[in-house]
């Protein structure tokens, strides 16, 4: 088949074939209001240079995060990336490998996964990690379908602290099984917020898992040690979901508190923002749960000879088992994002991961001691790492907005990802990391005072 433009006669055959006159009559069944009038505003050609040049012109209408005072976080966050892990993944070995669906000629990748899955395994307290899923929003939803299967249950309960995109994609995922999504009404963090009671009670025979975020979608730390404990019991898994890996370097591990299943995205460790993917989904489970595990798990082996190899231990989609029996149907592991993630954490190892989460803590700490002496603001975490929820005496987003206009990024307003809430119209999430500068956050406690004054 040839891949060229149509010349005016083919065009005119084809017509005449199918018994039309204008092509637009293909389009004659089709509602008026369904129909889109974007192509007809389009220029019939233009060259490249004036794309290119029309294309640079609407690029400048961006505000960088690298051009100004940056406090967004909200699942995604702005770190330091060591230009090492950018010149090793553009390595050809690496940016034009695919899945490896050979072994014996994909050693590299496989002990790049087998190492990732290492690094994953030890961050979260877990006995096993898979070689990574698209994000963590998938990672979420591949969990909760996971505890479906392994409880022969079909009650999950949301936690309402759960960032509410991986609400959405777990419910997308479950209307295609038999469970039923019990989703808790999202709080704002309050003076001994810290209680799992309320999860604690709903939980019963017919619970398959319980979805915490640790922190919280408001920045708030739990330990969620008692509802584990709470979970075993009743014979339900606990899923402890996490944003933001440089927080597990310095808070308890989810696997200490009694999870099940741990899942997170995880960008923060070698990823960039890029404007919102691609990233990568971790995932780590108890040996015990290995073959209802979505995706793969890379392993250590011997060959014939005695020589260490790398081998997939585990192929759990319905490609290279019998369909019935597959426990997912991702196609693939973000491969790139997870190496760029093994690679900047190997080179940050134990003692560097520990400082990093150090260095975020504290700059959370002085945004918030700064912020707090605004008058008519208050911070309503008792708990966080690098990210807290402030309450202003104003609209959060009216706020934001504002600020933009003066190149300062002042934070995420909630209720613009809770929009039928007007309880929350006038919350802001924070965020705080070791690029935060103190003259970063001078300038935002100075415009913020300024706006409410």
């Amino acid at each position: 088949m040839r891949y060229l433009p149509h010349t005016k006669r083919e065009r005119e055959l084809m017509m005449e074939k199918i018994g039309i006159k204008d092509i637009n009559e293909l389009f004659d069944k089709v509602p008026e209001s369904a129909l889109s009038t974007f192509a007809q505003t389009l220029p019939s050609h233009t060259g490249e240079l004036e794309v290119t040049q029309h294309l640079q012109k609407l690029a400048k209408l961006n505000l960088a995060a690298r051009d100004a005072p940056f406090f967004l976080g909200g699942g995604a966050y702005r770190h330091h990336i060591p230009a090492t892990v950018d010149s090793l993944i553009q390595r050809g070995e690496f940016l034009t490998s695919y899945t490896p669906y050979q072994p014996e000629i994909s050693q590299g990748t496989l002990q790049s996964i087998f190492e990732f899955q290492t690094q994953v395994a030890l961050l979260t307290g877990m006995e096993l990690a898979n070689a990574s899923m698209y994000d963590g929003s998938t990672a979420c939803a591949e969990a909760v379908l996971m505890a479906g299967r392994v409880t022969k249950r079909n009650n999950v309960i949301l936690s309402g602290g759960l960032h509410p995109f991986y609400c959405d994609v777990v419910e997308t995922l479950a209307q295609f099984s038999q469970l039923n999504i019990e989703k808790s009404r999202p709080e704002a963090p309050t003076k001994g917020h810290h209680s799992t009671t309320a999860l604690e009670k709903r939980i019963n025979k017919e619970t398959a898992c319980v979805v915490v975020q640790y922190p919280d979608f408001f920045g708030l730390i739990r330990d969620f040690s008692q509802l584990g404990e709470h979970c075993k019991n009743a014979g339900a898994l606990l899923i402890i979901v996490f944003n933001e890996p440089v927080a597990l370097a310095a808070l308890k591990s989810p696997g200490d508190m009694g999870a099940d299943i741990v899942v997170g995205e995880g960008q923060s460790l070698g990823v960039g923002l890029n404007f919102g993917g691609p990233y990568v989904g971790l995932f780590a489970t108890r040996t015990q749960y290995l073959r209802q595990t979505p995706g793969r798990i890379a392993g250590q082996t011997e060959d014939l000879d005695g020589k260490r190899g790398w081998v997939l231990t585990l192929n759990a989609r319905e490609q290279h088992i019998r369909r019935e029996k597959a426990t997912s149907n991702i196609c693939t592991n973000s491969g790139l994002c997870a190496l760029a993630f093994s690679i900047h954490l190997s080179l940050l190892g134990e003692k560097g991961l520990s400082h990093l989460a150090t260095l975020n803590h504290e700059a959370a700490l002085s945004t918030a001691d700064k912020l707090c002496k605004i008058n008519g603001l208050e911070i309503l975490n008792e708990t966080y790492f690098n990210e807290f929820t402030v309450r202003l005496p104003t609209s959060a987003g009216l706020l934001v907005e504002s600020l933009a206009q003066k190149k300062i990024l002042a934070g995420v307003p909630i209720r613009r990802l809770y929009p039928s809430r007007e309880d929350f119209d006038n919350l802001l999430l924070v965020n705080a990391t070791e690029l935060t500068s103190k003259s970063d956050i001078d300038l935002l406690t100075e415009s913020i005072s300024e706006e409410l004054s």
